[in-house]
């Protein structure tokens, strides 16, 4: 999961409670990544300091992410066409904004 292509570096690897192993940090930080990782309540050696704000903003994909899968169409990927499909995201993206934006 960390290459992800031959033109394309990674900074960071964000990534939840269930990839905290000494391993996965040991495989990014080989390949120049560095490991945004939160640490187990029951791991041994834990560091001072942890990306905080890198990780906010992978909270915030992964909530927008399941807005977006609120709508069913999008969930099941009911449009086959890449076309279409980006249309449906479009369309629900902005019926998310409007919800979020509307007031009344």
């Amino acid at each position: 999961m960390l290459d992800l292509g031959p033109d394309i570096k990674a900074r960071a690897a964000v990534a939840d409670k269930g990839y905290a192993s000494k391993a996965n940090r040991k495989a990014a930080r080989s390949r120049g990544i560095i490991p945004v990782i939160p640490h187990k309540s029951n791991e041994k050696e834990k560091p001072a300091f942890f990306a905080k704000a890198i990780y906010k903003g992978r909270a915030r994909i992964e909530q927008a992410v399941g807005k977006l899968k609120r709508f069913k169409r999008v969930a099941l990927r009911c449009e086959k066409t890449k076309r279409n499909f980006s249309a449906l995201v479009s369309i629900a993206a902005a019926f998310i904004l409007i919800k979020s934006v509307h007031t009344a």
